[in-house]
């Protein structure tokens, strides 16, 4: 059979959905064979860019900062507010599929796009419905997924932030991150650190132990699950500081977590990969907490410890391809590498070479052109089949391996 024309072939490809590319030619791929967009181009976007373009996709991304991660690693960028409906619909267009590396964006714009026949996963809709932590709680709770208790916060007093006792945990009901957005009030006299905005109390939740795990749908319906993750994080800013896989939890609650997780997805209609954080009380119950509708701190160690990243799993859920084994080939510590406090300007790694000496150790940093106290500068893996002894090595690590500025400012 002769060759088509090429040309011809690129501009027919380019009409088509991503399942008839996919379909057509008994399953032959044609490079560029779908084209990718990404609303943010941090590092969550940077690592799905080196995953896509390995697959031979075309990625672009969106991001007000030029040369951002995600560009640095090839992808295309439009430099451009993430609330910009120009600059969005522009990405929408040029990309086959959308989907995110943040949360933060103008929703009503993308369910427009999406209204008018754009593939943006995951939708919109369940986007919006995440970025307000009440209506992402009150929805959980409608689908009988167990969270703490939790009320709308109508006025800034005792009476009311008092309600479930002290302490009582207030959250912003949008735009928080990392940490932002969250307060721990101890008691009636600690309220000069109150959120002043919509917001929420919720029921301290004195947890045995703090867990993670990515769960992936496809457009399907496939469902795979990561192993269960604990998570630990830096007091000082509420940030996740290290990641350990698998979780030191009894089995019936590894397989609760894991129902649990499953079922937050579905009540969403996800699509994509999704971080579930979740706590696990003194008493033996899973409670959910928050979901990132994306790829997540928590699944980083996937990259060597699984057969399928969590950002390659993302990638193949969005575009319709099957899903990938999500079997644990090693034990895993992630440690997350932060700016150190009193620290602002342009990075300076100290001790990288030693760590680089830790056998099992994996190290990534973000690109990130600044540094800031507490902003995610990189991260490091440590493998080690045995995990206890990957927990000793990322302590160590963790105290000598640090992210300054050069000329402090």
């Amino acid at each position: 059979m002769s060759r088509p024309d090429t040309t011809h072939e690129f501009f027919l490809l380019t009409s088509l959905s991503i399942r008839e590319k996919i379909e057509m030619n008994n399953n032959r791929f044609h490079f560029p064979s779908i084209k990718i967009g990404i609303v943010g181009g941090g590092q969550l976007g940077k690592m799905m860019v080196h995953k896509a373009r390995k697959m031979g996709f075309y990625v672009t991304v969106l991001d007000p900062t030029p040369d951002c991660p995600a560009a640095q690693a090839g992808a295309e960028q439009i430099v451009g507010s993430f609330y910009d409906e120009d600059r969005l619909r522009e990405l929408v267009e040029h990309s086959d599929v959308t989907t995110y590396d943040i949360e933060h964006t103008d929703t009503k714009v993308l369910q427009g796009l999406a209204e008018e026949g754009n593939k943006i996963y995951p939708s919109p809709v369940l986007l919006e419905t995440i970025q307000d932590k009440l209506r992402q709680k009150d929805m959980l709770n409608k689908g009988s997924i167990p969270t703490a208790r939790h009320e709308k916060v109508d006025r800034f007093d005792t009476s009311c932030l008092g309600k479930f006792g002290f302490p009582v945990v207030q959250k912003a009901q949008k735009g928080g991150y990392d940490g932002r957005g969250v307060v721990v009030i101890k008691n009636g006299d600690n309220l000069e650190s109150i959120i002043r905005s919509e917001s929420f109390i919720e029921e301290f939740i004195d947890f045995e132990k703090e867990l993670a795990i990515m769960v992936a749908r496809g457009i399907d319906g496939e469902i795979r699950c990561y192993p269960v993750t604990e998570m630990f994080f830096d007091e000082r800013a509420n940030i996740c500081d290290m990641v350990v896989a698998p979780a030191r939890i009894e089995k019936e609650i590894e397989e609760e977590a894991r129902r649990v997780a499953i079922r937050c997805v579905e009540v969403l209609d996800g699509v994509g990969i999704f971080g579930i954080e979740m706590f696990l009380t003194r008493d033996k119950r899973v409670l959910v907490n928050e979901i990132a509708p994306r790829p997540h701190n928590s699944g980083h160690y996937t990259i060597e410890a699984c057969l399928t990243c969590q950002f390659e799993q993302h990638i193949r859920a969005i575009t319709g391809l099957p899903l990938g084994s999500t079997r644990l080939l090693c034990p895993a510590v992630m440690v997350n590498l932060l700016g150190e406090e009193g620290h602002h300007g342009h990075p300076a790694i100290e001790g990288l070479a030693k760590a680089l000496s830790v056998e099992g150790l994996s190290f990534y940093f973000y690109g990130k052109k600044t540094t800031l106290p507490f902003k995610k500068m990189g991260h490091i893996t440590i493998l080690d089949e045995n995990l206890g002894r990957a927990i000793e090595k990322a302590k160590e690590v963790k105290d000598f391996l640090r992210v300054k500025a050069e000329v402090n400012a």
